[in-house]
């Protein structure tokens, strides 16, 4: 039986997950030099949509459907489609097109699908997997690679959004399509999985900083990279709450994921206003930076929205943070690969499939945070009962 030929390993991400600083769901590309306003019109225009905003603040109070203890098999508001055409005796080949493994994100996703791919030896008889490194031109590659290789189900975690949807397209006329993380301009997939979204994300942490601060409070918002429409949503949801709470945000800056660029900015903010009583990303990893250029200055801690990264948490426990962390979960990694095997059964599966996106708060920090983790660790990973936890994700037992 042919078995995981894999062109990328879980040791390499393991490496990685110990090293890299990026961002957690963010392509590669350019960015605007650290300490570059934001345009406050980006968001309002290209990349907001009220209906689809609305849609997620609301499903954030949804009840999912299936058992708690595998949020990775829940879904909200699910519409069922009918697989039964591509019922086929197994085991099945089934086919990964990648869009990177260059961030901490991403890493433990992907380790995180290794994983489950080897808790089905019976139903899986090979998983390809090819890593288009952040290059739209080489995953349109592999996926006609990947298409014209034999594959029972193909996988996607496109890259970008416009530029990938021809070439889902085309393999959706060849065999079944999972696409999942990011999405594409067409509904030809039979699943699309992925968490609650962008808006509720910014949302729930801006929510949580204008209740801390209260009207007139002073709130930095540290952004990533502009004109990433994951990233945009959640900041169009944030400064719609901060305008209507009367927060006072005094800049919005983007740090391209540099951490000792975020603390210099952080740093020059304090200088600059005297305090700053809040700070919103709209990713984590330079939380911990953020917070030691308050620790420099001698200022109090604030309050602050981070993610589910290990070495936040950790903080966060230790220094008793007045801190809130949204998440996008990376169980969804977890998903992709039972959604192929339900569907090669011929068994029905949401046709957008969206998975709960947990909340973490001081309330149940203890319930997320585990010792013995890489600093770079997300914490929902849904990994925790998979074998080899914690040394296949870089964690000491």
């Amino acid at each position: 039986m042919k078995r995981s030929r894999t062109l990328a390993t879980a040791a390499a991400g393991a490496v990685l997950l110990l090293t890299a600083a990026c961002s957690s769901d963010v392509p590669a590309g350019g960015a605007a030099p650290p300490g570059t306003q934001a345009a406050p019109e980006t968001s309002a225009n290209e990349f907001f949509d009220q209906a689809e905003h609305d849609r997620q603040l609301a499903l954030r109070g949804a009840t999912a459907e299936g058992s708690a203890d595998q949020p990775w098999l829940q879904a909200l508001e699910p519409s069922y489609v009918d697989t039964a055409q591509y019922a086929a005796e197994g085991p099945h080949d089934i086919c990964f097109s990648n869009a990177s493994v260059d961030n901490p994100w991403r890493q433990v996703g992907w380790t995180t699908m290794q994983a489950e791919v080897d808790l089905h030896p019976d139903e899986i008889a090979s998983f390809t997997a090819l890593d288009a490194g952040a290059s739209d031109d080489k995953q349109i590659s592999d996926i006609q690679q990947l298409v014209g290789g034999g594959c029972d189900a193909l996988i996607v975690s496109p890259n970008t959004t416009a530029t990938l949807t021809p070439a889902v397209e085309a393999a959706c006329g060849q065999l079944p399509v999972i696409v999942f993380d990011r999405g594409v301009d067409t509904d030809c997939p039979v699943t699309f999985i992925h968490p609650v979204g962008g808006y509720a994300f910014g949302a729930t942490a801006a929510e949580f900083l204008a209740d801390e601060v209260g009207q007139g409070g002073k709130v930095l918002a540290l952004r990533v990279l502009p004109g990433v429409d994951v990233l945009e949503n959640r900041w169009a949801a944030a400064e719609r709450i901060f305008a209507e709470r009367g927060v006072d945000v005094v800049g919005v800056e983007f740090t391209e994921n540099d951490t000792a660029a975020a603390k210099n900015i952080v740093s020059d903010y304090l200088q600059r206003e005297g305090e700053i009583n809040g700070i919103w990303m709209d990713d984590g990893t330079a939380a911990v930076a953020a917070l030691e250029a308050f620790e420099d200055a001698g200022q109090p801690l604030p309050a602050i929205s981070g993610e589910d990264q290990q070495q936040f948490l950790e903080k966060w426990q230790a220094e008793n943070l007045t801190a809130i962390a949204p998440t996008y979960p990376t169980y969804q990694w977890r998903t992709p690969i039972l959604a192929a095997l339900q569907i090669l059964r011929g068994e029905q599966v949401p046709s957008e499939w969206i998975l709960p996106q947990p909340t973490i708060t001081t309330e149940n920090l203890g319930q997320y945070l585990q010792p013995g983790l890489p600093p770079l660790h997300y914490a929902l990973c849904g990994c925790q009962e998979m074998p080899e936890f914690p040394a296949r994700w870089g964690g000491q037992a």
